[in-house]
């Protein structure tokens, strides 16, 4: 009899395959020997070249991170846009800060000195600063700010950045605030004024300043030299003083002065970059130092006079006090793809802040907000009808002592201390009245 089990059991077809097919449709053995996936390609590393290759990728991340430069590739185009829709939503009204009845543009330069100086002294980030200008421009855009309030405005201001950009340790405290304004106002009032400031604003401090915006400019695909951002830097401090630049976003302003601190430096044009709103700081920035380079502020001048800012002031002025000047090119033409003409025109939504809803309340002063109604604005040195006349000139208090303790190690060892005229000789004296024993 023939035995024929083991020819059986060879022919049977097996309803468990031995080798479990691909999910892929390509087996391991075919891939292997396919040319599209040659032998080298598939690298097998170790746990420890694993460990190491992290470590050193994430140090390169590390360095650069200690220079402003931050990692994002995969959502640049949604924070751009994210911070674009930001500073329309949080800009100021100029037309509203002309109607106040005390403060004059001409008093903002020197309450931006004061603010310099104080931001220079705590050793801020720059992100506080232009967002101090911001939360007051934004403030008095909406309120009626009396002359004897408008250092007041900018301190709490101020303190409401440190708190919002800055690391705890460096945070001015009220007694330093106090200290500095010579004890014109009492501890109560900045706090209060704090209070005041943010139920105006409503709570609103995501603004995407021109800091944010420079640094995002120049950590791009090309990475500008350290003294091209210090003396955009210098230009950028120049717009936080005059009314012609409070129109403009914080992007145009960082644009604007990137694109005269290339100039200046020497580098090459972008041509297609600059927009026309650009080429209007640019031109405001370069009238301005060309023809008033000797009125600029001290402080800002002395800040930005030493090796640590690459000496971007003395730079800057000197280009402009030998009668140089931004020139102007044309931009390069390029055939274009015929427009319709019967295409509706788009138009720009206006900004929240520019609306006429917001002005709905008729500008209440700032004193007879009932939130902001207690002692410390309606006690017997603040009730004197005379303080809320008009006023021809702005004068903050500032304390001289303080300003001359400036940090040792901020800056290089030959640092110079303030001594400016303007802000020192002109101390307002305290309206509380002697208290009579």
């Amino acid at each position: 009899m023939k035995d024929v089990s083991n020819s059986n059991r060879a022919t049977r077809p097996s309803a468990y395959p031995k080798k479990k097919p691909s999910p892929y449709g390509v087996s391991k053995s075919s891939r292997r020997q396919s040319p599209l996936y040659p032998a080298h390609s598939v690298v097998r590393k170790t746990p420890r070249a694993a460990r190491a290759e992290q470590r050193q990728r994430y140090a390169q991340i590390s360095a650069l991170r200690r220079e402003g430069i931050y990692l994002e590739e995969e959502y640049h185009d949604e924070i751009r846009a994210y911070m674009h829709e930001m500073e329309r939503q949080t800009m100021c009204s100029i037309a509203s800060m002309d109607q106040q009845p005390e403060i004059r543009w001409h008093m903002r330069p020197c309450l931006v000195d004061f603010l310099v100086e104080l931001h220079f002294l705590f050793r801020l980030r720059p992100e506080t600063l232009y967002l101090t200008l911001n939360i007051i421009d934004r403030y008095v855009s909406k309120r009626v700010v009396y002359v004897k309030h408008y250092q007041l405005v900018g301190c709490a201001a101020l303190w409401i950045a440190a708190k919002f950009e800055d690391a705890k340790e460096r945070v001015p405290t009220v007694h330093d605030l106090a200290q500095m304004c010579q004890e014109t106002y009492d501890e109560s009032a900045f706090i209060q004024m704090e209070g005041h400031v943010l139920s105006t604003i409503q709570w609103a401090l995501g603004h995407p300043t021109a800091e944010s915006w420079l640094r995002i400019f120049c950590c791009g695909p090309i990475v500008e030299d350290q003294k091209v951002q210090h003396v955009a830097r210098f230009l950028m401090e120049i717009t936080l003083f005059y009314r012609e630049f409070c129109q403009y976003p914080s992007s145009a302003i960082a644009l604007g002065a990137l694109t005269l601190a290339r100039f200046l430096c020497g580098k090459g044009r972008r041509i297609f970059e600059e927009t026309e709103e650009c080429l209007e700081i640019v031109e405001h920035l370069d009238n301005r130092l060309a023809k008033h380079a000797n009125e600029l502020s001290e402080t800002l001048v002395k800040k930005y006079s030493y090796a640590f800012y690459s000496k971007a002031a003395t730079f800057v002025l000197q280009f402009y006090l030998q009668g140089g000047r931004f020139q102007r090119q044309s931009p390069i033409s390029l055939p274009m793809t015929p427009v319709r003409t019967h295409s509706p025109k788009v138009c720009t939504p206006m900004s929240v802040s520019t609306t006429v809803s917001d002005m709905s309340d008729d500008m209440p002063a700032t004193p007879t907000s009932p939130v902001f109604s207690s002692d410390a604005f309606t006690s017997s040195y603040m009730s004197d009808d005379k303080e809320n006349l008009p006023s021809p000139k702005f004068e903050p208090a500032i304390n001289k002592q303080m300003i001359e303790q400036v940090p040792e190690q901020f800056l290089p060892h030959d640092f110079v201390k303030y001594q400016r005229q303007a802000l020192h000789n002109l101390n307002v004296a305290s309206p509380r009245p002697a208290v009579v024993s």
